[in-house]
């Protein structure tokens, strides 16, 4: 086994190289010159970052006890994450009532195939096409960075839900059945709570996610920290636009580390003593079957 994952890998890597030569051509030996003019470009253009875009604008007045959050960077940074929050939530109950419909051991093919095509095609634009949309539709605004990403949120999450579900064991479902449950009923009595600690995983991991791509949507107009980047780049104002990727790096990272303790709050190995519904069903089930049998 090991031998033939080694061989996969192997194979496939070997494509990969044999590809990215088709595609960069004659194109390598720009990497000499391109370095030095990306050196020169940093240390002329974007070096030291102007830290002034922390500093509160000067129109409208600041009345704030805090400067910091009258600045373009502060009022941007807290837009951006406001999307992102919303944008989450309004995907993941969207995805919620979706993916149990997309589930094969849940559904017919008739309703999960249908259910998978619609999640494919949400999710097969990105976000940044999603904006642009949202942007020729209803203007210029969060509101239309907030639809753009709930919209691939509901597709990206939904896959990763329905998958969740059809990867779990048969055990709980068939006893449901057994019990005489409907689909609706199993999916939500079971399948969903008995999941809960993966579709938290996966909630935490698509704010992050959406966090990212919220400082992107906003360059298209969609709101967000993105437009303020935007309207220094058409000025060549680039010692503010480095302050500003500075403070989304930082404020990533406090997401991630943020992220991490909370997922381990809901990971299965540290909550051991929660009785589980896998573990209720079947129980009752064996009891049952204790029962109707004779000694």
């Amino acid at each position: 086994m090991k031998i033939r994952l080694f061989v996969i890998i192997g194979a496939l890597s070997f494509l990969a190289l044999s590809l990215l030569g088709d595609l960069a051509g004659g194109d390598w030996g720009r990497f000499g010159g391109g370095l030095s003019n990306l050196v020169v470009f940093f240390t002329e253009s974007m070096w030291p970052p102007d830290w002034s875009v922390l500093e509160a604008r000067t129109y409208p007045k600041c009345e704030a006890r805090f400067e910091i959050t009258c600045s373009i960077g502060f009022i941007g940074m807290v837009e951006t994450l406001k999307i992102a929050f919303v944008s989450t939530i309004l995907g993941f109950l969207g995805a919620i009532l979706l993916s149990p419909l997309a589930a094969r051991n849940l559904q017919s093919a008739w309703i999960s195939i249908p259910v998978r095509i619609i999640l494919s095609a949400v999710r097969s634009l990105p976000s940044l096409i999603w904006a642009i949309l949202f942007v020729i539709v209803i203007g210029f605004g969060p509101l239309s960075g907030v639809l753009a990403m709930t919209f691939y949120t509901i597709g990206y999450l939904g896959k990763l839900q329905y998958e969740t579900f059809e990867g779990m064991d048969s055990g709980p479902i068939e006893a449901g059945r057994a019990m005489g449950l409907s689909s609706r009923a199993i999916a939500a009595n079971i399948v969903i709570p008995e999941n809960s600690n993966h579709l938290l995983s996966q909630l935490i991991f698509m704010f992050e996610y959406n966090v990212r791509h919220g400082t992107v949507i906003g360059i298209v107009g969609a709101g967000g920290i993105g437009y303020h980047i935007n309207n220094y780049l058409k000025f060549l104002q680039y010692d503010k636009v480095f302050a500003l990727l500075i403070l989304i790096f930082v404020v990533v990272i406090l997401i991630d580390l943020i992220s991490f303790f909370a997922r381990s709050f809901v990971n299965e190995q540290g909550d051991v003593r929660r009785p589980t519904w896998m573990n209720m069903l079947l129980r009752k089930a064996e009891d049952q079957s204790s029962v109707e049998t004779p000694e």
